[in-house]
């Protein structure tokens, strides 16, 4: 019997945010590390997750995913990237997974009450990099610290090093189609910058602008004061290990040295 080849991704036919998890995101990989720290933290297991930006909400999917015990709330304020996730993640859940995910339309910085109490609150992808300034920055933070409950734990991921100020452009091949991350703009007065992420693909043909971040380029030292000042008394950096290569290993560990690299990525953790 013939096989059907799989249709050759185009400008036309592809899934922008099909792409942007296919190349970025490993929520797997992010709970694992995410579950077993704050386990590591605490001496206990987390149950409520909240997904700030959580953008398609594939992290909270996977939370609910894990263990019957677990339960997810996302929060977005964009309405389509919501819809996408209902009709693509959240209708391959089973029933009982649906009824321990709420997924809502909001602005991270007023959390309802429904939205508080909670043992994790991620902010990944550098999404909160939105806020660019100390003010604004820190007001969120403050707001994270008084929805966690007791023993919470808010965690956050962090990139850096010297490339990170350059233009530049960094291309990889992923199955069916090449994912290109621009930095298009840098104020190094302001730390002000503009990102892009762009798709091509073997037969011709790109999604260019797929998706752009209007960012503020924090430091890491910035951050870690800043989570300092709304409250948090305990910041942990985990720095990922070296593959050897020249690359990382995957593994973030807590570390108070980081290697001195043209790009790298890193977990923070703060309670």
């Amino acid at each position: 019997m013939p096989t059907t080849r799989p249709k050759r991704l185009s400008p036309r036919t592809a899934d922008p945010r099909r792409l942007y998890e296919a190349a970025v995101q490993c929520p797997e990989a992010e709970i694992d590390f995410v579950d077993s720290t704050f386990r590591k933290i605490t001496g206990r297991r987390a149950a409520l997750l909240r997904e700030d930006f959580c953008g398609t909400a594939a992290t909270a999917c996977e939370w609910v995913r894990r263990r019957p015990t677990n339960h997810a709330i996302g929060v977005d304020l964009d309405p389509s990237a919501l819809a996408w996730s209902k009709a693509n993640h959240v209708a391959g859940l089973t029933d009982d997974q649906r009824r321990r995910l709420r997924l809502k339309k909001g602005d991270v910085r007023t959390p309802t009450k429904a939205e508080q109490g909670v043992d994790i609150v991620l902010a990944m992808n550098f999404s909160y990099w939105c806020f660019t300034t100390r003010e604004s920055l820190v007001a969120y933070f403050r707001t994270v610290r008084k929805s966690l409950a007791k023993g919470g734990v808010f965690f956050l991921d962090f990139f850096g090093g010297w490339e990170a100020q350059k233009i530049l452009t960094e291309r990889k091949r992923c199955k069916g189609f090449t994912y290109i991350w621009e930095h298009a703009h840098y104020n190094p007065i302001t730390a002000d910058m503009t990102c892009h992420i762009h798709f091509e693909f073997p037969g011709g043909g790109a999604i260019r602008k797929a998706f752009t971040y209007h960012w503020r380029l924090w430091t890491l030292p910035e951050v870690r004061e800043l989570l300092v000042e709304a409250g948090f008394r305990d910041v942990t950096v985990y720095w990922e290990g070296d593959d050897g290569k020249g690359g990382g290993d995957g593994v973030f560990r807590p570390n108070t040295k980081g290697e001195v690299c043209a790009s790298w990525i890193a977990y923070l953790s703060a309670r």
